[in-house]
C-alpha cells in the first residue's frame, strides 16, 4: 500500500488556513494534520478547537489532530464537537489512557504518540485502546527539524509488538519527512507520514504529495 500523506497545516500560510486546507485537499492529500500545542507540554502555541471548527467546512478529508497537551482529556469533547476525526495524545501526557477511552466513546479514532526519547515499552499498555500509533521522529513543538534516524528504528519494533498483541493498526511517522528520506520511512514499516515543509514549502502541492508517495514506494 502507498504511504498515506497527511500535510501539517502548521507549515502553511497561517493567515489563510482555509485556502491551504482546500489546496491540499485538491492536491490529493489523504488527511489534514493539525498540530495542537499548549505552550506547556511543548514550548509552542498553535491552534485550538475553534480553528478546527472554522476549517471543517473547507475539506471532506479526515482531520487528524495531534494533541501535544499536558492534559489532553480536558479537550477531547471540544475537538469532537469541532469536527475532528482522529485524535492522538502522547504517552508522556497526564491521563493519556482516559483520554483515549473518551476519544473512542465520542466516535473519533484514537491514537497514541511517542516522543523520540521515550522507550517503546511505554506504549504497550495503550495498544488495546488505539487504532493508530504516532512515532515522533523530531522533538515535538516546531516544524522544519531534521528527521532523527534513531527514532525511526522504533517503527519495526512497534510493528512486531502490535502483531504479538493481535493488533493491525497504522503507524504514522511525524517529523522531518521529505522526498529524500521517504523511502527509509516506508522501509521501516510506516503506513502514513506527516509532511509539513515538504508539502507547504513546495511550489506545487500536488507534485510534492505525489513525489512523497513515489519515494515511499521506492520509485
Amino acid at each position: 500500500m502507498p504511504l498515506k500523506i497527511a500535510p501539517s497545516i502548521i507549515a502553511g500560510d497561517q493567515s489563510d488556513l482555509g485556502r491551504e486546507v482546500r489546496a491540499i485537499t485538491d492536491a490529493g492529500a489523504d488527511l489534514v494534520h493539525i498540530d495542537v500545542m499548549d505552550g506547556h507540554f511543548v514550548p509552542n502555541l498553535t491552534v485550538g478547537p475553534g480553528v478546527v471548527k472554522a476549517l471543517r467546512p473547507h475539506s471532506p478529508l479526515p482531520f487528524d489532530c495531534h494533541l501535544m497537551l499536558s492534559e489532553p482529556g480536558r479537550y477531547v469533547k471540544a475537538f469532537a464537537d469541532a469536527g475532528a476525526n482522529r485524535l492522538s495524545v502522547h504517552a508522556e501526557a497526564q491521563g493519556a489512557a482516559d483520554a483515549l477511552r473518551a476519544i473512542r466513546e465520542l466516535r473519533m479514532v484514537p491514537g497514541i504518540a511517542i516522543n523520540p526519547e521515550t522507550p517503546v515499552d511505554r506504549l504497550l499498555r495503550f495498544f488495546p485502546l488505539v487504532d493508530f500509533v504516532v512515532v515522533m521522529t523530531v522533538h515535538p513543538g516546531f516544524y522544519g527539524q531534521a528527521l532523527i534516524a534513531e527514532a525511526l528504528d522504533k517503527v519495526p519494533v512497534l510493528k512486531h509488538h502490535l502483531r504479538a498483541f493481535g493488533r493491525d493498526v497504522a503507524i504514522l511517522v511525524d517529523g522531518g519527512v521529505s522526498v529524500g528520506n521517504a523511502a527509509d520511512v516506508a522501509a521501516a514499516g510506516a503506513d502514513e507520514v506527516v509532511a509539513g515543509a515538504a508539502v507547504f514549502k513546495a511550489p506545487d502541492y500536488r507534485q510534492a504529495i505525489e513525489a512523497l508517495r513515489k519515494a515511499g514506494a521506492g520509485s
